[in-house]
């Protein structure tokens, strides 16, 4: 029981199932389309009648056990789990980011993104905190710094938060970004826990599944995904999740957040798709956590799902989330994507993705790991 103590914290910083059950001025045009039918056929509704959200599949099953998940912490040896060496960053300045003359995707690391959009800056997820973790002295700790501090970023003008954990909305993150961003675009209830953190509520923009928001004519729409939401032991699902279509005069792009793999992407790709770009969960997949999490082979379903012509795996490179070795996904996701000829964008963290003229990607994780996994890309986590 002693040696289970350590990773009670774990469980609780991730506050819902992925470790809990395993593991300032107004925009030019601003409408909410308020459209709440699912094109889903023959699923459930996403509202619980007694509070709080589902997953649409009526297959959907979350319900590992804890204490075998436990258990596997607390005696499973991981290999390679953090990287050996430092991961190449590329420094970014405010004063790159306020001189950008298109739309452009720089990854600060695992999911969080930062985007220049039709004029204007976004974040995605933005998480700048040494750990994803409501303790700072436990809990997942980066692998590396993002490629520009916090308090360093230029005025933003708009911030979209997929779900409520703490590896993709960071409080120390929000406070500080409060003061100097004019737009937060967030799932159902997610803004109980912006007005908390001081954010003005005219600032904050709450959207269900099927519905948008434009802003000088960038377009967001919420769209669904299949996963879960909670940031302590008792608020499982309390709060919507999401993914986001992402349009502007220009550009096309898809945001995946946290999800299993689900026929929803299907179903996006038919209505708002082709995209430019998909910017896909490819990272702390799990046998254990399959319904929630996918694998590179679902990960690039998805994309072919969603209609993309580039893909983009996030969720990956910056935390320990998962049993897998850091580098996995990415050597998974290459060989799949070259297997298929899948235009794949690996970027340094920090790196210019322009959209209009799309830069050449490296491997840059492979000098970086001491043990290379054998690897089955057919095989089923």
């Amino acid at each position: 029981m002693m040696k289970l103590i350590p990773y009670i914290p774990v469980i609780l910083f991730l506050g819902g199932a992925v470790l809990l059950m395993s593991h300032l001025t107004s925009p030019q045009a601003e409408s909410i389309n308020r459209d709440q039918h699912s094109p889903f056929q023959n699923v459930r509704t996403h509202h619980n009648p007694k509070g709080g959200f589902f997953n649409t599949a009526t297959d959907f099953n979350n319900s590992t056990p804890i204490l075998p998940l436990l258990m596997r912490y607390a005696t499973e040896k991981k290999i390679d789990s953090i990287p050996d060496n430092t991961i190449p960053i590329q420094a970014v300045t405010k004063e790159q980011l306020n001189n950008l003359q298109t739309d452009t995707l720089i990854r600060l690391g695992h999911s969080s993104l930062f985007m220049q959009l039709n004029g204007q800056k976004w974040l995605i997820d933005p998480v700048f905190s040494d750990r994803a973790s409501p303790f700072s002295f436990i809990g997942p700790k980066r692998f590396h710094q993002p490629p520009i501090a916090l308090n360093d970023l230029p005025n933003i003008d708009g911030i979209l938060i997929s779900h409520d954990h703490y590896d993709h909305l960071d409080e120390a993150s929000i406070k500080a970004l409060a003061r100097k961003t004019k737009h937060f675009v967030v799932p159902l209830g997610v803004d109980t826990y912006l007005k908390k953190w001081k954010v003005p509520a005219e600032a904050i923009h709450v959207l269900d599944w099927w519905q948008s928001i434009t802003i000088n004519d960038v377009t967001l729409t919420a769209t669904p995904t299949q996963h879960f939401s909670g940031r302590g032991l008792f608020d499982k699902n309390e709060t919507l999740w999401a993914s986001y279509v992402i349009k502007t005069p220009k550009s096309s792009l898809f945001f995946s957040g946290d999800s299993g793999y689900f026929d929803g992407f299907k179903t996006i790709g038919d209505r708002f798709g082709p995209f430019d770009i998909t910017m896909i969960e490819t990272g702390a997949y799990d046998k254990d956590w399959a319904n929630i999490h996918m694998t590179p082979e679902q990960s690039l379903q998805a994309h072919k799902d969603l209609k993309g012509s580039n893909m983009l795996p996030i969720h990956n490179g910056t935390f320990d989330l998962a049993f897998h070795a850091w580098y996995e996904p990415f050597n998974r996701i290459t060989q799949l994507a070259k297997q298929a000829k899948v235009p794949l964008l690996t970027p340094i963290m920090g790196q210019e993705v322009t959209l209009n003229n799309l830069p050449t990607t490296l491997d840059w994780w492979t000098p970086l790991h001491t043990q290379s996994l054998i690897m089955n890309v057919s095989q089923n986590d």
